[in-house]
């Protein structure tokens, strides 16, 4: 990360639709009995009433600790109703939220943060705030305050993250309380959530995706989020039903084990898996392989929504109808930004043509901090993704990979969805990626990493099965030259694949 600078930036202005102070004092005012978040595993309950007393408390807290208005402060925590309270407390107090890993070593968090000036940290770490030579805040540290307090600075909130980094270095995005609660906005109406819902996340909160789909958009939309501190396999449709679920936050390594396991293992109430409550299951951070969907659709009978999106965006970008038709392989419809698929002149494709993919849109970053990649942003705001893929006539979006997943077999083109969806459907394959490895001759060849669904004592009918469906559906430029079983992959927090780790495992052998 680079050097941070006291926040706001000059000139920056509260969100016109207003802030997320107000949004949850009038969440107070009218039903602040509610509960807004709410543990999976023990009942505990935090309440709009508890969290707008909790606003109040760390806006005063802060200024007494020396962190004032847009000062950077760290959370660094494990319990994740503490951490929503936090998290959205200190946005709505006008600051500059650093979420970091809790789980990560100090030695990698120490290297990780040397070039940030963080006014404090809020966590249970006294040996991180040694290291990094701040005060430590206890999360239960907010004074208690009155409802009519009001919060200075309120609206001028930012949240700081870095990229995933799944495909090389990350870089840092500022993301303001504007954009954040502009995605955020976009999400609920697109899901149409209310009052009446209650959403599941198990997904990390120091990543984008739970802070925007899951902590905001339930904030905004004014239901209850079931919080998880991480992803259970055994029981889970038993949880959902138990906790009334009417929708799940998901990523596709959890659907994909969930579509392969026996529900005997699972769990299950009567009738529907998570229970006859649950409306829809939401999909990120990820292409959602057609064979995993197919499993997860026929299993619960529910719809799918499958959304593309990025940090640079906060979050989604575009997602498929809630109730509708969307085509096999598409990530959906744009919602709440604009996008255009490009070739290598930077001229906008007809449909149809694979290029790079292009956004721009008022949650979407106008650059990263320290002027990194300034050649992946132009004059009009729009912003090179570094994602390959297509838009078709009725508008709908198809990922093929990223630009540097493309291989290049002797001068034609491979994109490794394709072949990673032939290999999918097979009952013995749980995930599949493919990357390419390099070839004297050649330049670049294709090869397949596989999880088997069974242990990985003999696979050779496997590969053989394998093999033969490749050959089959695919023309011979292609096939893998080969498929290599693995009993997992190199993973992000959010279960995203690190292609890169697997490009060099393949460059190594």
């Amino acid at each position: 990360m680079e050097a941070i600078a006291q926040f706001p930036e000059p000139g920056e202005k509260p969100s016109p639709a207003g802030t997320l102070a107000v949004m949850v004092a009038q969440r107070s005012h009218t039903s602040g009995g509610r509960p807004y978040v709410e543990d999976a595993r023990n009942g505990r309950v935090i309440t709009y009433r508890q969290l707008w007393t909790a606003m109040t408390g760390w806006a005063r807290r802060l200024d007494t600790a020396g962190a004032g208005p847009g000062a950077v402060v760290i959370v660094d925590l494990t319990d994740p109703l503490r951490f929503a309270t936090v998290f959205l407390s200190l946005i709505a107090a006008g600051r500059c939220v650093l979420p970091v890993d809790p789980r990560a070593p100090l030695d990698e968090l120490r290297r990780t943060l040397r070039t940030i000036a963080p006014a404090a940290i809020v966590g249970t770490r006294p040996e991180l705030a040694a290291a990094l030579d701040v005060p430590l805040l206890s999360p239960e540290s907010g004074a208690v305050a009155t409802h009519s307090e009001a919060i200075p600075y309120a609206g001028h909130g930012a949240v700081l993250l870095s990229t995933s980094g799944s495909t090389g270095e990350p870089k840092s995005v500022r993301l303001t309380e504007t954009q954040l609660l502009h995605v955020a906005g976009a999400v609920a109406r697109h899901n149409r959530l209310t009052e009446q819902d209650r959403g599941y996340n198990c997904l990390p909160l120091f990543h984008i995706n739970a802070q925007v789909v899951a902590l905001l958009a339930t904030s905004i939309a004014g239901g209850c989020l079931v919080l998880d501190r991480r992803f259970h396999a055994s029981g889970f449709w038993q949880v959902l039903s138990d906790k009334r679920i009417t929708w799940l936050n998901a990523v596709p390594a959890m659907l994909s084990v969930l579509g392969t396991a026996e529900l005997s293992v699972l769990g299950t109430a009567e009738g529907t898996p998570g229970g006859a409550e649950l409306r829809f299951i939401r999909s990120a951070s990820a292409p959602l392989p057609n064979a995993v969907r197919g499993q997860i659709s026929d299993l619960t009978g529910v719809p799918i929504v499958e959304s593309y999106g990025m940090t640079e965006a906060a979050s989604q970008i575009t997602a498929t109808p809630l109730n509708g038709f969307a085509p096999a392989g598409s990530c959906g419809r744009p919602v709440g930004v604009q996008l255009e698929v490009r070739d290598r002149r930077g001229s906008v494709l007809p449909p149809g043509n694979i290029g790079r993919v292009h956004i721009r849109g008022a949650g979407v970053i106008s650059g990263y901090l320290g002027g990194r990649d300034r050649e992946r942003f132009d004059a009009q705001g729009w912003l090179d993704t570094g994602d390959l893929g297509r838009v078709d006539t009725s508008g709908f979006v198809y990922l093929t990979g990223r630009g540097d997943d493309v291989i290049n077999r002797g001068g034609e083109l491979l994109y490794p969805r394709e072949i990673e969806e032939v290999l999918l459907p097979d009952p013995g394959v749980r995930e599949v990626v493919v990357v390419g490895r390099s070839d004297p001759v050649l330049g670049c060849v294709p090869m397949a990493f596989a999880i088997p669904t069974t242990p990985l004592d003999d696979t050779t009918a496997l590969s053989k099965r394998l093999h033969e469906r490749c050959a089959r559906q695919l023309a011979p430029y292609k096939r893998p030259v080969e498929i290599r079983f693995v009993d997992d992959f190199p993973r992000a927090p959010t279960g995203k694949v690190r292609r890169h780790l697997l490009r060099d495992d393949a460059a190594a052998s």
